[in-house]
């Protein structure tokens, strides 16, 4: 199967355990991969056999813009449910990562890689 990856969506958003995390808010990045058939598009050219990938970054954008969860899991999942619904998608892989995560002297980041399909 085809994929088209979109990386490097960075956004301000509200959702941790912490309370000031969901007032103050922090930065997080998706990566996304999608799997479609691209073979029709690949012969004719054509842009509407294909997924409209300005779409798929508005959607993320909103969803990591407005949510208000607990867990990055959760958020994760709303993702990809989202992604799903996209016509041509089959399967997604959403890596979602934390930039900066509220753990006293850990300066890495937290990542959570969800794979799911129709």
């Amino acid at each position: 199967m085809d994929a088209i990856e979109v990386t490097g969506l960075r956004y301000y958003g509200y959702v941790g355990f912490l309370p000031e995390e969901q007032v103050l808010g922090q930065w997080f990045e998706v990566n996304l991969t999608l799997w479609l058939d691209l073979s029709t598009v690949g012969q004719n050219d054509q842009l509407d056999d294909t997924l409209n990938y300005a779409e798929v970054v508005e959607k993320v954008q909103y969803l990591m813009e407005t949510s208000k969860f607990k867990t990055l899991e959760r958020l994760n999942t709303v993702i990809i449910e989202t992604l799903l619904q996209f016509e041509r998608v089959e399967k997604v892989r959403s890596r979602l990562i934390k930039l900066s995560p509220p753990i006293p002297g850990f300066p890495g980041h937290v990542m959570i890689d969800m794979t799911r399909e129709r």
